[in-house]
C-alpha cells in the first residue's frame, strides 16, 4: 500500500521568536512535565527546581509528606524562592529577594516588614499551584489547573513498562547540555532513526539499524531496534509529548528532557535511574553511551539549524517508513498553534 509523504513544517516556524512564545503558551503551560523522581525528594522540606520554556517550576513535600508544586515566583515582586536543582527548605519557602515566606502548601505565611496595610490579605496571595502527579515515582507537574490526568498522557509508556521495577529506581546522576538549536529540531532528530546510520558509529554497532521500527501509540511514540551482545542498551526508547524521552538500558534508564530556553537554544537534562546496588560500571557504561551520542546528535543538529536560520530552505517532505513519528509530532505543533 502506498503512504503519502507528508510535508514538513516550514522553515520559519523553527526560528521565529512568535511562534516559539506561541508554543510556550499552547504547548509548554498545558503539558505534563517531569520534574524531579521521590528519591530527589524524600523528608518534608525537600524540594526540586527547574525552570522549563521559561516557566520557573518547583516541587516540595509538605509537612504532611504530600508532594506539592508550585511556580517558582513570589506574590510580592517575583523574585524567586528556590535556585534550580535539588535542595532542602526546612519549614518555610522563603523569597531570596525580599524573604516573604510561604508554608509549605504555599500559603502566605510573613510579608516580612510590610507593616499594616488596609487592602492587603495574605489569604489572596498564595503561591500560584500547579497540578502534580507522580508515576511510579516519577513526579510530573501541569501549569493547567484542568489538565486531565497524568495517565491519559502516558498510557501507552506505562504499559510498555509495566513489567520494569521502576519503583526500585533511585536517581543516581544526571548530566545537562545546551543544545543551539529550536527544541523542535532537537525532538525530531530524537523522534527517528532515519540518520543512525550515517551520525551514530557506535549506536548503528550496537544495534540493528536495518530493522529499526517506529510505532505511534499516540501521545507516545516507541522505537525499537534489536540490540546487538554486550552493549548497554536495551534496544527500546520511547517519547512522550511534547519533549520527554525514555531511554532504557539493560538494568535502568535514562529519562531526557528536551526543554527550550528560547527559540534558539535547547537545554537537555540528563537524569539517570538504577536500582539500589546496581554496579557504577553499568552506570557509567549508560552514561558514557550516552554523552557520545549526544555529541553527534548536538552537531548535526546544529548544524542543521543553522541551515533553517538561512533563508534557504522553506519546507521538505518526510519518509512515510523512517519519520511516521515526526509527522505526527508536526501535526500536533500544527493543532496547538493553528497552523
Amino acid at each position: 500500500m502506498n503512504r503519502t509523504a507528508p510535508a514538513t513544517l516550514s522553515a520559519s516556524a523553527y526560528r521565529d521568536p512568535t511562534t516559539y512564545e506561541q508554543e510556550r503558551t499552547h504547548i509548554f503551560a498545558r503539558s505534563w512535565l517531569m520534574i524531579a523522581h521521590e528519591s530527589q525528594i524524600p523528608a518534608p522540606g525537600d524540594a526540586v527546581a527547574a525552570t522549563a520554556a521559561g516557566y520557573p517550576l518547583l516541587v516540595v513535600r509538605g509537612e504532611d509528606g504530600v508532594l506539592r508544586g508550585f511556580h517558582n515566583v513570589c506574590r510580592h515582586r517575583a523574585g524567586p524562592l528556590l535556585a534550580d536543582g535539588a535542595g532542602h527548605c526546612d519549614r518555610a519557602l522563603v523569597c531570596r529577594y525580599h524573604g516573604w515566606r510561604y508554608a509549605l502548601d504555599g500559603r502566605l505565611a510573613a510579608a516580612r516588614d510590610f507593616g499594616p496595610a488596609s487592602d492587603f490579605d495574605p489569604r489572596d496571595y498564595a503561591l500560584h499551584a500547579l497540578v502534580c502527579e507522580i508515576w511510579r515515582g516519577f513526579v510530573f507537574v501541569n501549569l493547567a489547573l484542568e489538565a486531565a490526568p497524568l495517565e491519559h498522557a502516558i498510557r501507552p509508556l506505562a504499559e510498555r513498562t509495566a513489567a520494569m521495577p521502576l519503583e526500585t529506581f533511585r536517581f543516581v546522576r544526571a548530566s545537562r547540555h545546551e543544545i543551539r538549536c529550536n527544541w523542535k529540531t532537537y525532538v525530531e532528530n530524537y523522534l527517528e532513526g532515519y540518520h543512525i546510520p550515517l551520525v551514530h558509529p557506535f549506536l548503528n554497532e550496537a544495534v540493528d539499524a536495518t530493522r529499526y521500527e517506529v510505532e505511534v501509540d499516540a501521545p507516545v511514540i516507541v522505537h525499537r531496534a534489536p540490540p546487538r551482545n554486550g552493549v548497554p542498551v536495551a534496544g527500546l526508547w520511547a517519547w512522550t509529548w511534547p519533549c520527554l524521552g525514555i531511554n532504557v538500558y539493560n538494568d535502568g534508564l535514562m529519562m531526557e528532557r528536551m526543554w527550550p530556553i528560547d527559540h534558539a537554544c535547547t537545554q537537555l537534562d540528563y537524569l539517570y535511574f538504577f536500582p539500589p546496588g546496581a554496579p557504577e560500571s553499568e552506570i557509567d557504561r549508560a552514561f558514557a553511551s550516552s554523552e557520545q551520542t549526544t555529541v553527534e546528535d548536538a552537531a548535526i543538529t546544529e548544524a542543521v539549524q543553522r541551515n533553517l536560520n538561512a533563508g534557504i530552505y522553506e519546507t521538505g517532505r518526510l519518509s512515510p517508513r523512517h519519520e511516521e513519528g515526526i509527522a505526527w509530532f508536526q501535526r500536533q505543533v500544527r493543532r496547538a498553534l493553528d497552523i
